[in-house]
């Protein structure tokens, strides 16, 4: 007798249906991980940015928006990496009756992949450790 060994066609097919199967479930499941850890990045850039404010603040009793004074180089907007960017913030100096404050944002950069991240648009801190996000899920943002 002859007897040919190997798979049949449609064992082939089988198998090839679960690795598409797994495949489909197991990609966006690894992005959105992917997505979810690099916004670790915009919360070191923007709780960086506060120390280096309130640093500032503690020597010279004012806020700053120059990018220079608080050790970046360079304009607005600070790059943070190849996915956020620091944008100009918003401060205010001080008066007789309100005191100096601060409210900076870290959004994605331009054409980088976390534009795509619609759960966490951006992040925003104020001097007063005021946390806020934007997005579809913003209480997710800062856990």
């Amino acid at each position: 007798m002859n007897r040919h060994t190997g798979f049949s066609l449609i064992e082939l097919m089988i198998v090839v249906s679960i690795i598409t199967i797994l495949a489909a479930i197991a990609v966006p499941s690894y992005n959105s991980s992917v997505r979810k850890s690099r916004r670790t990045e915009a919360k070191t850039a923007i709780t960086d940015f506060a120390a280096r404010e309130e640093r500032l603040y503690a020597t010279q009793n004012a806020y700053s928006t120059d990018p220079v004074a608080l050790g970046y180089g360079g304009s607005w907007p600070v790059s943070t990496g190849s996915y956020y960017q620091i944008d100009l913030p918003v401060s205010s100096a001080p008066t007789a009756t309100t005191p100096a404050t601060f409210t900076v944002t870290v959004q994605p950069a331009p054409g980088s992949p976390q534009v795509s991240d619609t759960a966490c648009a951006t992040f925003t801190l104020t001097n007063t450790g005021l946390q806020g996000a934007t997005g579809t899920n913003p209480s997710s943002c800062w856990p």
